[in-house]
């Protein structure tokens, strides 16, 4: 009796903190939309676009992105069918998909300024988009990689399996919004090249 009465009480908890959660990707989606619209602004007031084209990682690093999404809808369903130990092999492989679309991204700052000799500071603003956005977007991948971390210890520690789908579903969800907003971000910075 006191087990079920204490499962009620962690659903009611982990349903505010999911709640937080789509607070937290519509205020993300919103700070992306303001960036995007500052572009645009800059671009409609000053008549000037990129006028390059964007490294060829990005593009990489989108298949990157859009491969992890699939391996943890896979991880996912593995920790809703108790299958520990894939749960954890598609959490590790998520990870490093997300460590190797960090590294594709750095690659890419790095092509920008010392190959193609673009900095942050550039007397062309939209070329300074391009670093504000994908630095936004980074940053989230990190919190993202952290939500995963947390997902891939709570399933090597065996927690109760209530909070086990609640870390999955929440890493999901995160990690998705992730993976829709960079595919938009590269989407636009694309068709304003």
């Amino acid at each position: 009796m006191m087990a079920q009465i204490q499962q009620q009480e962690d659903k009611v908890n982990l349903g505010a903190k999911k709640f937080v959660m789509w607070i937290f990707i519509f205020t993300s989606f919103m700070l992306f939309a303001a960036f995007t619209s500052g572009f645009i602004v800059y671009v409609g007031g000053s008549g000037k676009g990129l006028g390059i084209a964007l490294p060829e990682s990005f593009r990489f690093s989108t298949i990157v992105l859009v491969i992890s999404s699939i391996t943890l809808f896979f991880a996912s369903k593995a920790a809703k069918q108790l299958d520990f130990d894939k749960q954890q092999r598609l959490l590790w492989v998520t990870i490093g998909l997300g460590i190797a679309f960090l590294v594709l991204q750095l690659y890419g700052w790095y092509t920008l300024a010392y190959k193609m000799k673009i900095y942050l500071v550039d007397p062309n603003a939209t070329r300074s988009f391009v670093y504000v956005i994908t630095l936004a977007h980074l940053l989230h991948v990190i919190g993202g990689l952290i939500w995963l971390a947390s997902s891939l210890s709570g399933s090597i520690k065996r927690i109760p399996q209530v909070k086990n789908l609640y870390r999955m579903e929440m890493t999901a969800i995160f990690w998705h919004f992730l993976d829709i907003i960079w595919i938009y971000l590269y989407v636009f910075l694309l068709l304003n090249q």
